[in-house]
């Protein structure tokens, strides 16, 4: 038996993921010593390759198992799994807990087990099914803004609030993600220019409120401030350590870099094995080593669009663009970081970041487009079956005598 003979969907996407995810142990293993020293470890990185080792192998095995469930199913799924998101979400943010010096009310221990849980990925992942949902059921209908308010705004906009307070960039990536699918799904152009300056005014209010009662939202907005200056260069020296950190190592890894595990950064660089990985793998594997990191992760888009365009039903459709498109985003968003082209963001590297979250979620949105692909994989073998009975050998002498 071959390994495909067990698994369906899109191979060059499985191969993708299977790639990512074996690289990964590589940057994880060399950037973990510094967490291993600040821990008191004296540099052993072993438990934490183990326990990144463990999250892979639960993730390969939720986007193997939701990759078998029909996807149609989600439609009802995201339906029934949303109120429990918003209840978890704000139950996140009244009772949250520090993980490894994150914000406090980004993150909840699940019970018995002691594993932390960042609310707001699952909460991606859910809400952007249930916009996919939402859009397909409207679809060639003329619908007007009222209309669309409660069953699609609201809990886009009750979703959202939860998730602002502690992580902003979270919260711009799926508002930014719903308006992209809006628009392929066809939404009227004109109430989603209403949403965003809606979005706007939500915002600045928010900020308003931060200042005026900083007890309420402690540091978030100081956050924010810090980090775009610390982008345009005014930061303090605390705020731009990280950022001037990430230059040093990019810097040294010229075109095929210092080789693996012998990055001199990493020590000194925080988050070097999940925020700034970007820039350890840089310097470990050079620019030509980065380039096809990213080379990766266009090809990822490439497939997906892909499975998108061959999809059966509209639901289909955008339910790849809104569960996989995000990964690139992502990614992306990742990688500007590191490079600094964007403010820091606190977004991990899809697949490669150390994480449990973050590698769980990715993989249950790469299950999902993987469903999807094994439907249209399915419909085309039948056809095949078909076509192969209409020219049977046998059939066509038969007819001929």
């Amino acid at each position: 038996m071959k390994i495909k003979d067990y698994i369906s969907g899109d191979l060059f996407l499985w191969a993708l993921v299977l790639a990512l995810a074996i690289f990964s142990f590589l940057p994880v293993y060399s950037a973990s010593s510094n967490l291993a020293y600040l821990n008191g470890g004296e540099g052993d990185t072993a438990k934490y390759i183990v326990k990144h080792f463990v999250h892979l192998v639960l993730g390969l095995s939720i986007a193997y198992a939701v990759h078998k469930i029909p996807y149609n199913w989600f439609k009802g799924l995201s339906v029934m799994l949303l109120p429990f998101v918003i209840l978890m979400l704000i139950y996140t943010a009244l009772q949250g807990t520090t993980m490894d010096g994150a914000n406090a009310s980004r993150w909840i221990r699940i019970p018995v087990i002691g594993v932390g849980f960042q609310t707001s990925t699952l909460a991606s992942v859910v809400l952007m099914t249930y916009v996919a949902k939402y859009l397909s059921g409207i679809k060639d209908k003329v619908v007007t803004f009222k209309q669309s308010l409660w069953p699609l705004w609201f809990p886009v906009a009750f979703t959202l609030i939860w998730i602002l307070p502690s992580n902003f960039s979270t919260t711009a990536l799926i508002f930014l993600m719903v308006l992209i699918l809006c628009f392929i799904g066809g939404y009227p152009w004109k109430y989603l220019l209403a949403i965003i300056g809606a979005g706007i005014v939500g915002l600045g209010l928010f900020v308003l409120t931060a200042k005026a009662f900083p007890g309420l939202l402690p540091n978030r907005v100081d956050t924010w401030a810090s980090r775009i200056a610390s982008f345009a260069g005014d930061g303090d020296s605390d705020s731009v350590y990280q950022v001037e950190k990430a230059k040093t190592a990019i810097a040294n890894g010229y075109p095929f870099g210092v080789g693996p595990g012998k990055s001199s950064t990493k020590h000194f660089l925080p988050q070097s094995s999940s925020d700034f990985i970007y820039a350890i793998i840089i310097e470990e594997f050079g620019l030509f080593g980065g380039l096809v990191v990213l080379a990766v992760y266009l090809f990822f888009l490439f497939r997906v669009v892909v499975i998108a365009n061959k999809a059966e039903t509209i639901f289909g459709s955008l339910l790849v663009i809104g569960v996989g498109l995000p990964i690139v985003i992502q990614a992306l968003m990742n990688m500007g970081v590191a490079v600094n082209l964007f403010p820091v963001t606190g977004q991990t590297l899809p697949l490669i970041s150390s994480g449990g979250t973050s590698i769980w979620m990715t993989c249950m949105a790469v299950g999902i487009v993987l469903s999807v692909s094994s439907k249209r994989q399915k419909l085309r073998q039948q056809e095949d079956e078909l076509n192969e009975e209409e020219l049977n050998p046998l059939d066509v002498l038969s007819e001929a005598l």
